[in-house]
């Protein structure tokens, strides 16, 4: 259900039910959650590769365990989805999420989740809860950091699909390309070309300047300027 690929400093893990779209169950989030936190304190670790395999990276959560569910269990499952979305944004090097087929729902989110988004032309996305019935929750809120308030409120709202052309121009994806593989390994190896203990406080400042007010994040990042210094 999920594979793990080593090389070098390079990991790559991959959605593999590729007979149901890659759909999110329990299993499947918890096993993510667990691989990418594995990986957390691997000092020799500088880029994580997220995709899936098959024909597309994924199409949701499954909608076998989604009709199952009741007032007793609900909270549980999306809290997975959460914790795997946790688990990439906790891990402290650059997460580049490898994107074809079709990003959907829970999909989206994890692919949210990620600090860079690579897809391929033809990509599909959408957050289509609505039309099922339910709101788009847990990291559904990243959306609107990505893209503004009101593309975030069109996805969510509309459930309708976009393109990859206006995934970009939306800046829902950092790149578009027609050979999908050589697009993430050009950015892989620029990553990996960046100093290694600049690019994880990098990704910590990312995050802070996303949740915390401007004052704080200038200031951090002023700390966090010095401390670098202070170590050379």
């Amino acid at each position: 259900m999920i594979d793990v690929v080593r090389a070098g400093p390079v990991a790559r893990i991959f959605l593999n039910r590729p007979e149901k779209a890659n759909a999110l169950d329990s299993e499947v989030l918890q096993k993510l959650a667990a691989a990418i936190d594995a990986l957390s304190d691997d000092e020799t670790l500088r880029v994580l590769v997220l995709g899936g395999r098959g024909k597309t990276f994924c199409g949701g959560a499954d909608v076998n365990e989604m009709s199952k569910l009741e007032a007793s269990n609900a909270g549980a499952f999306v809290e997975k989805i959460h914790f795997a979305c946790r688990a990439i944004r906790r891990l402290p090097v650059p997460v580049v999420a490898r994107l074809h087929g079709a990003v959907i729902g829970a999909g989206l989110e994890i692919a949210a989740a990620c600090d860079l988004r690579i897809c391929a032309e033809g990509t599909k996305f959408a957050m289509p809860e609505v039309r099922l019935g339910i709101p788009s929750v847990v990291e559904a809120a990243l959306l609107p950091r990505l893209v503004g308030s009101g593309r975030a409120a069109w996805l969510v709202l509309t459930g309708e699909a976009i393109d990859s052309r206006r995934a970009l121009e939306w800046g829902l994806v950092e790149e578009v390309t027609a050979e999908l593989d050589l697009g993430v390994e050009k950015r892989v190896e620029s990553l990996v070309a960046g100093d290694r203990e600049a690019l994880r406080m990098q990704k910590q400042l990312l995050q802070l300047w996303e949740e915390a007010p401007l004052s704080t994040s200038i200031a951090s990042s002023i700390e966090r300027f010095v401390q670098v210094i202070s170590l050379r």
